[in-house]
């Protein structure tokens, strides 16, 4: 919302600067976002008749000018606008002056012939090209002919104005508009407010006696006030009020409609004309669009319509989208005579919804879905009339018609002094809490010890007693509010074990040089076929947005990895060919008659390299790299009996270079290289690694209980076991058959190292383990050792039939 500080000033006398007033709007919850000074550069620039007009001698696209300023000679001017003619009332920066941006005007000879002065045009002065009158975008600015010559132009232009824009929040609709700020300010520097009631001068007939509003949906519109003008003479408006629709961002366009765009600026009661010989029966009907219904709006374009869409229409066919934009058949032209003035009110969940599915936004629109005062619309409808008198613009018919079918009850919130105390930490009187709600308009009675508060039907937020405390606060000045510490039984917060675990995750991961990433809940439904996922796969039961922002956000995610693999591509496009990331975020699938299920998942992803230096290659990201990541994780998190077991079924997986995740039985999640196919989908050149595993069966097979295990008293036994065994088994497999073998003495098993060649048997492969025995009461003999290792190898031949290829002590 832009704020024109000297149309402000209208309504309320206020002699501060323009630095203080934002400090304390902003202190009060209105935060003022940018303070602009239109014309701080512009000097020495008067208005002035072209009195005057020669051919330049020596240049065929240039004429010598001579301006009048009122007093003296004609000031001689080179131009080279196309649209200078005699007569005309400009803009004439003499030497001395300066223009927006700072240029100084001097004098100056053109092609042999002296200048001394220019013709300003609209940009020279700062003004932003949307605000320029199409016929005078490449010229020089022309002013109307009545206007004075020899004066300032910056007042004339409203360029000694000062404009605050304020960010206003959604629930404070009455304050987009001057009337709505006003009130604020004359609340928050104790100042009357002006804002006299309209006068109008009517005449004719009575408007009820030539026109009818019919409401078929009073539920969307609780109340419809029409208003006829006759007469009518369209044509340019005012300056003074060009200046102030400028100010607040609006281009002028003609009397009548900057009329309804004063209004609204000045009341925040959206209104619009219609040229009344244009409706058919010239009356107005309130409904629902049919199903498939076509209007032309204002801008040209031919809007398909639905039923669950308001429009206003006459006897036969829509005219207007109702709150959002007017219909082209219907506009005020130059040929309008007759004018139908609409003064509305309309519900904003409609509105935001057809604005929304028609990809509308006007400014009515947005003050339609903050919501507006229902009490307010007669009042702007007579305002509007009021200046077309004002301005010589036409007639007003006696009367107006307001169709308005139930009234609004007055809301009345029941306030309790101590309650505001309470909650604010203040010591504020009951007077003094009655006089700051007074201020703002609100109606306070007593009711006892308790205030009995009647809500003004512009508050459309204040439904409750809390609301109302924070208006007390606001108007006392949060500043103002004595900082103390929270009463009360104190508690020690801490992490529950779930979040403790994840913080755990983030921590070792990032030790292990990975990046923790946040990706967007919502994808693409494309990304399941560049990932092979089957058509019944679960990943494809997704919960689809009923209003996406586009195609490749419109479904919520079902798993990770898609998010990830778009960063490592997206890095990729901009040469950044090495990388790990991680995420631990929410899957969702939906659930019938209910809210989706989520579940909490961790999932990685790498190409490349990582770390490495002047000094040390880098690693190369590759499955064992990842499966070296996860084994770090679950030894740091507590996750014991964890396996790894070969996937070759997997779409989106190499079937060569991938495995299922276990802890003991159950089944954690998935590692591996994703499949070549894949790859190329995503025109992705590097090998990638990635992982996606449960969460909540991390956490719960999480053991945090941690013993102490005293320092060994006695030397440790190594010895280096080479077992020549069968390629179809698993060297997981030959590591547990180890384990059980070797019995509790037996500390640590470990792979080190693998063979395939001419020196072992054909189908066959040589796995060497690095073995560990210790006791705690004494030391092993090179005997028990030996038995243990008689044990291992008798039952790695029982079972997967191998058998002892070496033996080395450490």
């Amino acid at each position: 919302m832009r704020v024109s500080l000297k149309w402000l000033r209208e309504f309320v006398d206020l002699e501060i600067s323009p630095e203080e007033l934002s400090e304390q709007l902003t202190l009060a919850g209105l935060a003022v976002e940018g303070i602009h000074y239109p014309g701080k550069d512009i000097q020495r620039v008067y208005t002035g008749r072209v009195v005057k007009i020669e051919p330049h001698p020596n240049a065929d696209k240039l004429v010598i000018c001579w301006a009048s300023l009122g007093e003296g000679e004609p000031v001689q001017i080179i131009t080279g606008a196309p649209n200078v003619e005699a007569g005309q009332v400009v803009a004439v920066a003499v030497e001395g002056a300066r223009l927006a941006g700072g240029l100084t005007i001097k004098k100056a000879k053109l092609r042999g012939v002296e200048s001394r002065g220019m013709l300003c045009s609209w940009q020279e002065l700062g003004f932003d090209p949307k605000f320029i009158p199409a016929d005078q975008v490449h010229g020089i600015m022309v002013l109307p002919p009545d206007v004075p010559v020899g004066v300032d132009v910056k007042p004339l232009l409203g360029l000694d104005d000062v404009i605050l824009e304020l960010e206003v929040t959604p629930n404070r609709g009455d304050c987009l508009s001057m009337l709505g700020v006003a009130r604020e300010v004359a609340a928050l520097f104790n100042k009357p407010l002006a804002f006299p009631l309209p006068r109008v001068a009517e005449t004719g007939k009575n408007a009820a006696d030539l026109t009818r509003v019919d409401i078929l949906e009073p539920a969307l519109c609780p109340r419809y006030v029409a208003r006829l003008f006759t007469n009518v003479k369209v044509a340019p408006s005012p300056l003074w009020m060009q200046a102030r629709l400028r100010a607040a961002g609006i281009r002028p366009i003609s009397n009548v409609v900057d009329i309804t765009n004063y209004v609204m600026i000045e009341l925040g009661q959206p209104l619009h004309a219609f040229d009344w010989d244009t409706l058919e029966e010239g009356r107005i009907v309130v409904r629902r669009a049919r199903e498939k219904e076509t209007l032309i709006s204002l801008d040209g374009v031919t809007r398909e319509l639905s039923a669950d869409m308001l429009v206003i229409a006459d006897a036969r066919r829509p005219v207007a989208i109702a709150g959002i934009m007017g219909g082209l058949e219907t506009e005020v032209t130059g040929k309008t005579v007759n004018v139908l003035l609409e003064s509305a009110c309309f519900h904003p969940v409609s509105i935001r919804r057809t604005a929304r599915a028609l990809g509308l936004r006007s400014e009515s629109a947005v003050r339609f879905e903050k919501g507006i005062d229902l009490e307010g619309c007669l009042a702007a409808a007579d305002r509007a009339a009021q200046l077309l008198q004002q301005i010589g613009a036409g007639d007003v018919i006696a009367g107006a018609v307001d169709n308005y079918p139930v009234r609004k009850e007055v809301e009345k919130i029941l306030l309790r002094p101590a309650r505001v105390n309470y909650i604010l930490g203040t010591r504020l009187t009951r007077n003094e809490i009655s006089a700051a709600l007074t201020r703002l308009h609100f109606e306070v009675n007593g009711a006892g010890e308790e205030l009995l508060v009647q809500v003004p039907s512009f508050r459309n937020d204040v439904r409750q007693e809390i609301d109302l405390i924070e208006e007390v606060a606001r108007l006392h000045g949060y500043n103002q509010i004595p900082g103390t510490l929270p009463s009360g039984v104190s508690t020690l917060g801490i992490r529950t074990p779930e979040k403790e675990i994840a913080e755990q995750i983030k921590d070792t991961l990032a030790a292990c040089g990975l990046t923790e990433v946040i990706t967007f809940s919502f994808t693409n439904p494309a990304v399941f076929d560049q990932f092979n996922v089957p058509a019944k796969s679960r990943l494809r039961e997704v919960v689809k947005l009923q209003n996406p922002l586009s195609e490749e956000h419109s479904v919520m995610r079902t798993w990770l990895l898609p998010g990830l693999i778009e960063v490592l591509r997206r890095n990729f496009n901009r040469r950044v060919t090495s990388g790990a990331v991680f995420e631990i975020g929410r899957v969702f699938y939906p659930r019938e008659g209910g809210l989706p299920e989520e579940r909490l998942m961790l999932a990685a992803a790498g190409m490349g390299e990582i770390g490495g230096g002047w000094n040390a290659p880098g690693l190369r990201i590759d499955f064992y790299f990842l499966k070296g990541v996860l084994e770090t994780l679950f030894q740091e998190i507590g996750v014991r009996e964890l396996s790894f077991a070969p996937e070759s079924a997997h779409p989106s997986f190499h079937p060569g270079r991938t495995a299922r995740v276990f802890c003991g039985e159950e089944e954690l999640g998935i590692l591996g290289e994703l499949h070549p196919d894949v790859l190329e989908n995503l025109e992705l050149p590097l090998r990638v690694l990635a992982c996606e595993l449960d969460l909540a069966k991390i956490t719960a097979a999480a053991k945090r209980d941690k013993k102490y295990v005293p320092l060994p008293r006695f030397p440790a036994v190594q010895r280096d076991l080479a077992v020549l065994a069968p390629k179809e088994v698993s060297a997981r497999e030959v590591l547990e058959i180890i384990k059980q073998a070797g019995g509790p003495l037996l500390r640590s098993v470990s792979l080190f190292d693998v063979y395939e060649g001419e020196q072992v048997k054909k189908d066959f492969r040589s796995l060497a383990f690095s073995l560990k025995f210790l006791a705690d009461d004494r030391t092993l003999t090179v005997e028990e050792v030996a038995s243990f290792l008689e044990k291992i190898s008798s039952s790695l031949a029982e079972k997967v039939g191998a058998e002892i290829r070496g033996e080395k002590a450490g």
